[in-house]
């Protein structure tokens, strides 16, 4: 009989474990994470976008490769925007963050007494000398690359790396059509605008209450494809926002786009863009005499928006993709080596391009000197599944998307405070097809 039990207990454990990590994420959830109340079409049929949540395989050869011998570094790729990029200093900040991975894993005797040398590259937000990037990287032999922040510039890298078969870990671009593009070399470890577009719509309409919301975005793929999830989902609850505006980077006199605005008398503005725009835009708001409530984008959690702003950014209430303040062990370790390395305070893109390079790193030791098997370390949702970096905890979906909660924060007291985005009411429930009817 105990013997019976013993053979039933494995033979349930064996064909059970393989089902629990082909779910992917934690728990039972839509597609992106959408609230149910904002999942669309739900009164007719099953969106085809369902098809994201199924992972997809990589069936090609490669993995018979024997690993090189005689290596003298092993060769990491870098693609950011370094210079002559409107978002360098963010991408100088993901350089950092992934240079101090690559630092600290060579102290503790990089790959089998090999060190890691991270090979740089500079993108300057162009589609196509993103691709040539990568393609230098092949000729230099990197076994895996890291990066990158700009939409455009992203999307077009990883088009040559499924060319040329280079697992890649991305750590900044935030774009929701980012991992749809179903590209079995690429994983995200950064949120996306998606779940930003969700945490503020609760806050905005549900929350406090607003119905009356007017928008001042970016002209840019950032702006553009940024805002369309908090453009639609604010529709599918009844409250479409009554009017869009844009402006450039680089742009600094915003009065005619707000004097528009400011006729439609909205209940509140959200702004989407990057720090320096977003508070001077904020400033001439102010300056109008419009007093309604902001709110905005990730990218204002910065010091340049809070200096910019000043006394004027009290109450902005934004989103951010963790919470830096977290009383963490290892979020603080790492603060305190970043400063003192580096002379200054890690922002989103250096924790999270610090989390991405340790995952790299660590995929690379497991897998060996092969980037196919690399790559299947990478997207397994089993090795990298439930990460704890510094950031917090990675939760895959079957885009290699995480997908965990996000952070709102408010300016109080000239900084930024951190707390958890609010909970949609229907958080623990799961949106179910609706029966289709046969015409």
């Amino acid at each position: 009989m105990k013997q019976f039990v013993k053979y039933l207990v494995i033979f349930l454990l064996i064909f059970q474990l393989p089902f629990e990590w082909l779910k992917g994420q934690e728990k039972k959830a839509n597609y992106g994470n959408i609230p149910d109340e904002l999942v669309a079409y739900d009164k007719y049929q099953k969106a085809h976008k369902y098809h994201f949540m199924e992972p997809l395989n990589f069936w090609g050869a490669g993995r018979e490769i024997p690993p090189p011998t005689g290596l003298k570094e092993i060769r990491i790729g870098f693609l950011g925007p370094l210079e002559g990029s409107i978002i360098s200093n963010l991408g100088k900040q993901m350089l950092q963050g992934s240079q101090l991975a690559i630092e600290e894993a060579n102290a503790r005797g990089g790959y089998k007494g090999i060190p890691f040398k991270l090979m740089i590259h500079n993108d300057v937000g162009l589609w196509g000398a993103a691709a040539n990037e990568i393609v230098k990287m092949d000729d230099e032999k990197v076994w895996a690359w890291l990066g990158s922040i700009d939409d455009i510039v992203s999307h077009v890298a990883i088009r040559a790396t499924l060319k040329l078969e280079i697992p890649n870990v991305n750590t900044g671009d935030p774009d929701p059509t980012f991992t749809e593009t179903n590209i079995p070399w690429v994983i995200r470890t950064i949120p996306d605008d998606r779940q930003s577009s969700y945490a503020l719509v609760n806050q905005i309409f549900v929350k406090d209450g607003h119905k009356r919301v007017g928008m001042m975005r970016a002209n840019n793929r950032y702006g553009r494809v940024g805002t369309l999830h908090l453009n639609r989902s604010a529709s599918r609850i009844g409250f479409p926002l009554i009017i869009e505006e844009r402006f450039n980077d680089g742009e600094t006199d915003f009065k005619s786009q707000l004097e528009r605005i400011k006729k439609t008398n909205p209940d509140a503005i959200v702004l989407w863009g990057n720090a320096k725009e977003s508070a001077l835009i904020l400033k001439q708001i102010r300056a109008l005499g419009m007093k309604q409530p902001v709110y905005g984008s990730d990218r204002m959690v910065n010091p340049e928006f809070l200096a910019i702003a000043g006394p004027l950014a009290e109450g902005i209430i934004t989103t951010c993709q963790y919470n830096p303040d977290a009383d963490d062990a290892k979020l603080k370790t790492f603060k305190a080596a970043y400063v003192k390395r580096f002379g200054q305070e890690p922002d989103v893109f250096a924790a999270h391009a610090y989390d991405g390079m340790n995952i790299l790193l660590e995929a690379v030791k497991k897998a060996g000197l092969n980037r196919a098997l690399i790559r299947d370390v990478l997207t397994d949702l089993k090795t990298f599944q439930g990460y704890k970096g510094v950031t917090g905890v990675v939760n895959f979906d079957g885009t290699w998307n995480n997908v965990r909660p996000i952070f709102m924060a408010k300016v109080n007291n000239s900084k930024f405070v951190f707390s958890p985005a609010p909970k949609w009411e229907k958080d623990d429930k799961i949106y179910k097809k609706a029966p289709r009817t046969e015409y």
